[in-house]
């Protein structure tokens, strides 16, 4: 056995752990070595079954329907799924190898050896939401800056850094710094994940048993191979009840109050807080939309709906413009098979019709926050003014 592969006991069980970098030439060969030595029951792959079916299928990108993911409030995590691939892609084109190529190895020996394969990692999307919501503004802003920045550097990924890769898997490398900075971070990204892993390879079906993961979580599972894991616990997305959590509700009840009573008490000046709230609304998410290039009626869709959208905490003028600009151009399929490519600039990020109308979204969205804070306080000024 090379150094790569560690061989633990659980019960009556033999496991092998091949620690592997995701975009590594030799962790291909040190998959293939384990096997043939090994002749495992089972196939452990540190994938979910939606990152299972990307690499079964890489044209699946083609079938998205960007229609139903800004319908079904999932243009961030599609964003960041964006991104993060195209970061993986990146790394292993820097090393002439192939991304994910370990993994898609172990795929192929278990389907021609008829071993069982199983799936050992939570659903990355799970992963992202216990992210997000153990997070507060401040952290938020920071990891979305720290994604972005990851896929736009330019920087060259040599050999020497190969061993560091080692350690970590894309999405971790990606998010590196935040994990630093942010406990959190870490905690769902890499102890969460590694209990999660423990508890599913060994109870992977058969007597010997060989698990393809990323050399980070080697230590990790060994650590809670004997603990009892309770999975779904791990798969819980609870939404951290904060003040700002009721803001979204209060605010706006507070900003139809307060433009109720100034219109009573002085018309005039009643109008002139509705008049804040259409333009300062309106304009921005307008102006959030023309800086993500949409199209002329994605701009008027976003200034007619923020102050409507602005008022009612389940919708977001993002979606509208959004779904005007998936209407109007709507993505082809030469967009998803170029997502790759185009993500790895600023240009294309704008170019590609698919990002363009996330950004759409994500910025309209923005900018409309923006928009409620500035016209908000012009309203209790003259609120104030009047009382």
């Amino acid at each position: 056995m090379c150094e790569n592969i560690v061989k633990l006991n659980y019960q009556d069980k033999q496991i092998y752990l091949v620690k592997t970098a995701h975009v590594s030439k030799t962790s291909i060969e040190d998959v293939d070595k384990c096997i043939e030595e090994v002749k495992p029951d089972s196939i452990c792959i540190e994938l979910d079954e939606q990152r299972y079916e990307k690499l079964e299928n890489p044209e699946k990108w083609r079938d998205t329907d960007i229609v139903k993911v800004i319908k079904e409030k999932q243009v961030g995590y599609l964003m960041v799924n964006v991104i993060l691939s195209s970061f993986q892609k990146r790394m292993a084109k820097s090393l002439g190898s192939t991304s994910g190529g370990e993994m898609m190895e172990g795929i192929r020996l278990a389907k021609e050896n008829n071993l069982n394969l199983v799936l050992a990692d939570r659903p990355i999307k799970t992963t992202f939401s216990r992210i997000w919501n153990m997070l507060g503004g401040k952290e938020k802003f920071k990891l979305l800056v720290s994604i972005i920045s990851s896929i736009f550097s330019d920087e060259e990924i040599s050999e020497e850094e190969l061993s560091k890769l080692k350690e970590a898997d894309a999405l971790e490398a990606a998010l590196g710094e935040i994990s630093k900075e942010f406990p959190v971070v870490k905690k769902v990204l890499v102890d969460e994940r590694d209990q999660y892993l423990a508890q599913k390879i060994k109870t992977a079906p058969g007597k010997k048993i060989v698990a393809i993961i990323g050399a980070a979580h080697s230590l990790g599972i060994e650590k809670y191979l004997n603990d009892d894991i309770d999975l779904a616990e791990l798969e819980k997305v609870e939404k951290k009840k904060s003040f700002t959590s009721y803001l979204k509700y209060v605010v706006p009840i507070a900003i139809v109050l307060m433009i109720a009573y100034t219109i009573i008490k002085n018309r005039d000046v009643g109008l002139q807080q509705i008049r804040s709230w259409i333009l300062w609304n309106g304009g921005l998410s307008a102006i959030g939309v023309i800086l993500a290039l949409g199209h002329p009626l994605s701009v008027l869709t976003a200034f007619i709906a923020s102050p409507i959208t602005s008022l009612n905490p389940l919708l977001a003028s993002g979606w509208f413009a959004g779904l005007v600009e998936a209407t109007i151009r709507k993505p082809k399929v030469k967009d998803f098979e170029d997502l790759s490519e185009d993500t790895s600039s600023f240009t294309g990020f704008w170019k590609n019709r698919v990002t363009r109308t996330l950004m759409v979204v994500i910025f309209a969205n923005l900018f409309s926050t923006i928009g409620t804070l500035i016209s908000g306080i012009d309203i209790v000024k003259k609120f104030i003014e009047n009382i």
